[in-house]
């Protein structure tokens, strides 16, 4: 077994992404509802439901306050709906405690939440598939779906997540989600998606949506207040938009990944493969053959989940090593729920795993087979959402000193474990 002496040696590197103009949220967000004619096709007294739900949203607390105070300043009543499928543990509790997280909670934005598992069917697509909407939101008067767009992590087309992404499975909720996951197994995700958010947008109360972009730092780079006439169309830009911002490891071939946490705030997968190029096989994924999925990693590490992820170890499936410290934390319920909405089991799989860092790295070092394991390709994040500074081995020195993107932030030094053989923090 490979020992201590043979690690290859680390050192710090910086991504240089280009920065983004800070934005004026309220003011944004004001100009765009008033442009867009949706504050004056509101009257007065109406009610309308502020749909919420993904988690890992900068400026989420401001981008819904400021929603709600624009509906106010209209003469609209406005509340809030959690518009998850099976985040939460598919329970109102829980999914009002995800909202929590977050900071939108009732005393923070000022309005009531309503959270209901509870689901009406407004009708069927013309594939046969269900439409089933969460019928807190079908008692308002109107709908305002807020999310960010960002690349799907079960599937790649030209809709990913986003507004159509949450009309669908958020507002369709824990049996919605279901339903569609399901029908995505015979017709393909983005064929399901379409249809069913066509038809929620002619049959269901929907005013707009709100689609967020953020930028290699997780930083809100744009606001679109979209009209329901245009949101589809629309959300194919943003998509594109999102895809070219967002931040991706910096290298193609890596023999070795580390990753300090996985989770759901981090990303709906926790392991996100638009960073990783682990894609999850078969039911929910467009792809047949990943032999030219970049970048391409040998073996993935995974150390532990990270707390706000409540032992929802969803994705840990994609790893090749663990610890046992990850499995004990797993909530099981919380991970197989999820990974049965979506029908991808393979991502709650529980990889081998040991008791401390330093076994786990041997192990996979030894799984490489290299002649020379100091050599190894090895490139160490905190999570697939936190790429701008990570850890290299010394194998990429070379090639790190010739891009005009890395910056070297360290000079290569030997692998550091603390008195429990566990690694320690990667430095922010």
């Amino acid at each position: 077994m490979i020992t201590t002496a043979q690690f290859p040696r680390m050192f710090r590197v910086r991504q240089k992404f280009p920065p983004s103009p800070s934005l004026d949220i309220p003011a944004v967000l004001r100009q765009q509802f008033e442009s867009q004619g949706i504050v004056a096709s509101l009257k007065p007294g109406v009610r309308v439901a502020v749909a919420v739900g993904s988690r890992g949203i900068t400026n989420l607390q401001t981008i819904v306050r400021s929603v709600v105070a624009i509906l106010k300043a209209a003469g609209a009543q406005p509340f809030l709906v959690p518009a998850m499928g099976s985040h939460g543990g598919a329970t109102p509790e829980g999914q009002t405690e995800v909202l929590a997280e977050y900071g939108v909670t009732e005393q923070a934005i000022g309005v009531p939440i309503r959270a209901s598992m509870a689901v009406e069917k407004i009708g069927v697509t013309e594939d046969g598939v269900d439409v089933l909407f969460t019928v807190e939101a079908l008692r308002a008067d109107g709908i305002v779906v807020v999310n960010r767009v960002k690349p799907h992590t079960d599937f790649q087309g030209t809709i990913g997540s986003g507004i159509l992404k949450m009309i669908v499975i958020g507002l369709g909720k824990h049996a919605g989600a279901a339903r569609c996951h399901a029908a995505a197994t015979h017709l393909g995700y983005e064929r399901v998606l379409r249809s069913v958010s066509r038809f929620s947008l002619q049959h269901a109360p929907i005013l707009c949506g709100v689609a967020i972009v953020e930028d290699q730092f997780h930083q809100t780079a744009r606001l679109a207040v979209l009209r329901t006439d245009e949101i589809e169309a629309r959300e194919k830009e943003l998509l594109a938009e999102a895809g070219q911002r967002m931040a991706k490891l910096p290298f193609d071939e890596i023999d070795f990944l580390i990753v300090d946490r996985i989770g759901k705030n981090v990303s709906g997968s926790g392991l996100d493969p638009n960073v990783t190029g682990r894609w999850v096989h078969g039911y929910s994924s467009a792809l047949v053959n990943e032999d030219n999925a970049r970048p391409f990693i040998r073996r993935i590490f995974v150390r532990d989940l990270t707390p706000e992820t409540h032992g929802n170890a969803i994705g840990i499936g994609f790893a090749d090593f663990t610890t046992t410290r990850l499995v004990r934390g797993m909530d099981k319920k919380a991970t197989y729920i999820n990974a049965m909405t979506s029908l991808t089991p393979n991502g709650a799989k529980i990889p081998i795993h040991y008791d401390t860092d330093r076994e786990a790295i041997a192990t996979a070092l030894h799984s490489l087979a290299l002649a020379d394991s100091r050599g190894a390709r090895i490139v160490r994040i905190a999570d697939t959402l936190s790429l701008a500074e990570l850890e290299v081995s010394e194998s990429f020195l070379e090639e790190v000193r010739k891009r005009s993107d890395l910056e070297t932030l360290s000079s290569p030094a030997e692998v550091q474990f603390d008195l429990s053989a566990n690694l320690l923090p990667l430095e922010a």
